[in-house]
C-alpha cells in the first residue's frame, strides 16, 4: 500500500506525527468513530460505503482508533459472498464519566460508559441553599463511594458532568447571581472538582442539560429543533437548534422564567424585578399564593398542610390532584402564563417539539392540556402544524443522561479531541483561575 498515492496523499494530509492529531485529522477520526458508536457500520467495508473517505484513508483512521483503543476489532462476520470482514466496535468501557444532576432540595449522582450508559444512579437528599462546599462535599462522597465499588481509579475516569439549577456561564463552568443559591455566585465548582479527580469537569444549568438527555435518550431523539421547559422551583427552557444545544454568548440563552407577564409592581421576582413569568407560575410563587390563600381561609386542603409545616409547591401540586377548587385555580393561571410565554417562543423560534418537565407536571395531564391550548391558539399556525408538546420521557431522569453527554460532547468535539487523542491520554483538565492544565496518563 506504500506507493498508492491515495495513501500517501492520506499520509502527508493527516497531520498526524509522532502522536499529535489536527483538528482537521480529528475530524475524520470522529467521523469514522462516529459511524461505529453509532451502529451505522460494522465492518471497515460499512465504512468505505457509509463515508465518503477512501479506502486508505479509512485503513489509517481506523489503525488510530484501534490503537487509541476506541474501537475494537471483534469476531469475523459471515458474509453471502466474498472475504469474511472482522467486526469492529466502539469501546464503551476504554473510559467512564461521573454525572450530578444537582436540584434546590435534592440530587442525582451517577457513572456512565462512553456510550452514554447510565452503570450506576443515585439519589440524594440535599439543600442547594447550604452553599457550594457542603454540597460538593456530598457529590465528592458519593462520587468516591462510586469509584470505590466499581473499582475504576483516576487511569480510567475520563470527565465530570454536573448540573445545577441557576444561570452558568458555560466558559468558565461558574454560577452566576443564582437567584436560588445562596454562596455559589461565581464559585470556582471545576476548580474544586478537578483538583479532586485530575479530569476536566463541565458545567451547565440544569434545563440545558435536561435538554442534551431528551436529545439523547428521550422524546427528542428524532427532533432537530425543539424547546425543554423546566417548571419546577424556577422555570427555564433548553434550546436546541439543528440538533445543537444553543446557550447563547455567555450561555444565559432560554432563561425564560425572567421574562415579563404582569405589569403589577407588587409583584416582586427573586431576580430584583418585577412581574417576571417565575414570579407568579414557578413553584416557588405557588408555594407563596397558596400559603396566601391557607391564612385567608380559601383553602382548606393547603390550611390543614400548612399547620405542620411551611407550604411547598408538592403541596399545590397535590391539592390539584386531589380537587382543591383553589390548588387547581393557582395551578391553571400558572399554566396559561407559561402556555402564552411559549407561544412567543414558538412564533419566534419554531421548534418542532416542545417538553414540559419539572415537579409542577406532577399535578396530571390538565397542566398540559392548559399549556396546549394557549400554544395552540396564540400562535401562528404555519409554526404548529406539525408542532408536538409533550412531557419530557426520561422524567426525573432526564438531567442525569444530559450531564453525561455534555461530558461525553464535550470530549469527542473535534478541536479538543485533537489536542488529547494523539497522545493516547485522557483527556487534560481544563483551565481555571490560578490553576494550569494537568494531563492524566491514560
Amino acid at each position: 500500500m506504500a506507493s498508492d498515492p491515495e495513501h500517501e496523499q492520506a499520509l502527508r494530509g493527516s497531520g498526524y506525527r509522532g502522536g499529535v492529531v489536527a483538528e482537521e485529522q480529528a475530524q475524520t477520526l470522529l467521523q469514522v468513530l462516529n459511524l461505529v458508536r453509532s451502529g451505522s457500520a460494522v465492518t471497515r467495508p460499512d465504512l468505505v460505503r457509509s463515508s465518503e473517505l477512501g479506502r486508505a484513508v479509512i485503513t489509517q483512521r481506523l489503525e488510530q482508533l484501534i490503537e487509541l483503543d476506541l474501537i475494537v476489532e471483534g469476531d469475523v462476520l459471515a458474509v453471502p459472498r466474498g472475504r469474511s470482514p472482522r467486526g469492529l466496535q466502539f469501546n464503551k468501557l476504554r473510559g467512564f464519566v461521573l454525572a450530578a444532576d444537582i436540584g434546590a432540595q435534592g440530587m442525582f449522582v451517577g457513572l456512565a460508559d462512553l456510550a452514554g450508559g447510565i452503570l450506576e444512579r443515585v439519589y440524594l437528599p440535599n439543600d442547594i441553599s447550604t452553599g457550594p462546599e457542603e454540597t460538593l462535599k456530598t457529590v465528592i462522597a458519593e462520587f468516591d463511594k462510586i469509584l470505590h465499588n466499581r473499582q475504576i481509579f483516576d487511569v480510567h475516569l475520563w470527565g465530570i458532568g454536573i448540573s445545577i439549577p441557576g444561570p452558568v456561564e458555560f466558559a468558565t463552568g461558574r454560577a452566576v447571581s443564582p437567584p436560588i443559591m445562596p454562596g455559589w455566585n461565581e464559585f470556582d465548582i471545576r476548580g474544586v472538582m478537578q483538583d479532586r479527580y485530575n479530569v476536566p469537569v463541565w458545567i451547565d444549568n440544569d434545563v440545558n442539560v435536561m435538554a442534551l438527555g431528551e436529545l439523547r435518550a428521550g422524546a427528542a431523539v428524532d427532533h432537530s429543533d425543539i424547546v425543554v421547559v423546566k417548571i419546577s422551583t424556577g422555570i427555564g427552557a433548553g434550546l436546541v437548534s439543528n440538533g445543537v444545544l444553543h446557550r447563547g454568548a455567555q450561555g444565559s440563552a432560554g432563561d425564560i422564567g425572567h421574562v415579563k407577564v404582569s405589569d403589577d409592581p407588587t409583584i416582586q421576582c427573586r431576580c430584583g424585578n418585577t412581574g417576571c413569568l417565575e414570579a407568579l407560575a414557578s413553584g416557588w410563587a405557588l408555594a407563596r399564593r397558596g400559603a396566601e390563600l391557607a391564612a385567608r381561609g380559601e383553602s382548606p386542603f393547603l390550611a390543614e398542610r400548612a399547620e405542620l409545616r411551611p407550604l411547598a409547591a408538592a403541596d399545590v401540586v397535590a391539592g390539584a390532584v386531589s380537587g382543591d377548587r383553589a390548588s387547581v385555580v393557582l395551578m391553571t393561571e400558572s399554566a396559561r402564563l407559561v402556555g402564552d410565554t411559549l407561544a412567543r417562543i414558538v412564533n419566534f423560534f419554531n421548534p418542532s417539539l416542545i417538553l414540559l418537565g419539572g415537579r409542577l407536571m406532577l399535578a396530571g395531564d390538565a397542566y398540559l392540556a392548559t399549556v396546549r391550548n394557549i400554544v395552540y391558539s396564540r400562535s401562528l399556525p404555519l409554526a404548529t402544524r406539525e408542532l408536538v408538546i409533550a412531557k419530557v420521557a426520561l422524567g426525573e431522569r432526564a438531567a442525569l443522561h444530559g450531564a453525561t453527554a455534555l461530558a461525553l460532547d464535550e470530549i469527542f468535539r473535534p478541536a479538543y479531541f485533537a489536542a488529547w487523542a494523539g497522545e493516547n491520554r485522557v483527556p487534560p483538565v481544563l483551565p481555571t483561575e490560578g490553576r494550569e492544565p494537568r494531563v492524566t496518563e491514560g
